[in-house]
């Protein structure tokens, strides 16, 4: 990948894809593309959303839930102190969609008992794991002791989901 710059500011950034086997790039079989980008935009050949699937892969399922509840929570401080002006400037800032930070904001639904319970516990009953998806039905409620029960029940050994 090469970069030049030209007098507006702009970058000129070539960018090199094979059309074929690895063999292609032997037989020169390579085509060139190229755009304009700002000189302060840094752009990567790897596109954003590979890259995140690359570094979720890497994290343990216990630290993403302690980091979901960490971002669910410092989300609502950013939005209750008016740092940013709505769940859709999130979504924009973090590259996900507005429904996405809604999820991850209904984590604060959960009782703190509960709470305490989903870092505890890494599985569900039947040795799958907790996921946030899994906890959805269980924040829908508002009552602390229905969740209790109800995460109680996803946890018990054999329990459906």
């Amino acid at each position: 990948m090469g970069i030049e710059a030209d007098s507006h500011g702009q970058n000129e950034q070539t960018v090199e894809v094979t059309l074929g086997p690895k063999a292609a790039f032997e037989n020169n079989s390579v085509t060139r593309l190229s755009r304009q980008v700002p000189a302060n935009r840094v752009v990567s050949p790897v596109p954003p959303s590979r890259r995140k699937k690359a570094e979720r892969k890497t994290a343990t399922r216990e630290v993403r839930k302690a980091a979901l509840l960490q971002k669910a929570a410092e989300w609502r401080r950013q939005l209750d102190a008016v740092e940013v002006a709505s769940q859709a400037e999130i979504a924009r800032r973090e590259g996900i969609t507005r429904a996405r930070v809604t999820q991850v904001l209904g984590l604060l639904r959960l009782a703190p008992e509960v709470k305490a319970q989903v870092l505890e516990c890494p599985r569900a009953g039947n040795g799958t794991a907790l996921t946030e998806r899994s906890l959805r039905p269980i924040y829908s409620l508002r009552d602390p002791a229905q969740q209790s029960h109800l995460f109680a029940t996803l946890i018990a050994p054999n329990s459906p989901q």
